[in-house]
């Protein structure tokens, strides 16, 4: 089957820029001709004045905001492929915890909050938890995937070659299953954010989602739409973080699948 032909490098980068120019376009275009208010819906110059009115300030909280992000990935990144390796190491703790995990799963994560609340008090604990609660699933999810899917054949050799179950773990599986680890980081990675921003909202004490809370109750659309701005800009970062460590982790992943 042919490879599918690569893009230049010069169109990966432009065509992004040119998509985000031509739509910041439109939305400059659509407060014109509908004359719509500032408070309803900013122009990008109304967006860009708010920035310059407060930099420090947005700074500082983006900061906050991706600090608990990152601590919160990280944690459930660690919990959720050990958890993977626990569960696909043994089919009976598999079969007896995995609907649990998923039950609870199913369970909104902003309700946790006052619980959250109660238990680890205000601040960037509860914040963190609640990332780890929120980006910890998908990343258990897809590791369990790709630990579950190591060729037949790759199993037959490890056992032809009397290899130990942590060998066969540490030199098959856990390669073979690196692809799907980071289909997980890189969505978890986006919830992480998400849960950051959520758990700012619901305790405004600090962070880009404070900024939203509050700019909202202030009647700030200008200030709330710049946090908008720089938390799209966070997630699109972060992502691309996690694109590239899994291009110098697996480089072979994109051969195969090419």
């Amino acid at each position: 089957m042919a490879s599918k032909a690569e893009l230049p490098r010069s169109s990966k980068i432009g065509l992004p820029i040119v998509g985000t120019v031509v739509a910041i376009g439109l939305w400059w275009l659509v407060t014109i001709v509908f004359n719509i208010r500032t408070f309803f819906l900013p122009a990008p110059p109304d967006v860009v004045d708010a920035f310059s009115r407060e930099p420090n300030y947005l700074f500082q909280e983006s900061w906050a905001t991706l600090w608990v992000t990152l601590v919160g990935f990280g944690a459930a990144a660690l919990t959720g492929t050990l958890g993977a390796i626990l569960l696909t190491g043994s089919r009976l703790v598999e079969q007896a915890t995995l609907p649990m995990i998923v039950a609870f799963n199913a369970v909104p994560k902003v309700s946790l909050v006052p619980l959250l609340i109660v238990w680890v008090d205000y601040g960037p604990k509860m914040r963190i938890s609640l990332v780890v609660l929120i980006a910890f699933f998908p990343i258990l999810v897809s590791t369990m995937a790709g630990l579950t899917s190591t060729p037949a054949d790759l199993s037959e050799l490890t056992r032809s070659l009397s290899a130990s179950r942590l060998k066969t773990y540490l030199k098959v599986r856990l390669p073979w299953a690196l692809p799907q680890l980071f289909v997980g980081l890189k969505v978890g990675i986006t919830l992480a954010l998400i849960g950051a921003v959520v758990a700012e909202i619901q305790s405004p004490n600090g962070g880009l989602g404070s900024i939203i809370s509050v700019s909202g109750q202030s009647a700030d659309t200008s200030l709330a739409f710049a946090a908008i701005a720089l938390l799209a800009m966070l997630g699109v970062s972060l992502f691309y973080l996690v694109v590239a460590a899994e291009r110098l982790a697996v480089p072979w992943a994109r051969q195969i699948s090419a």
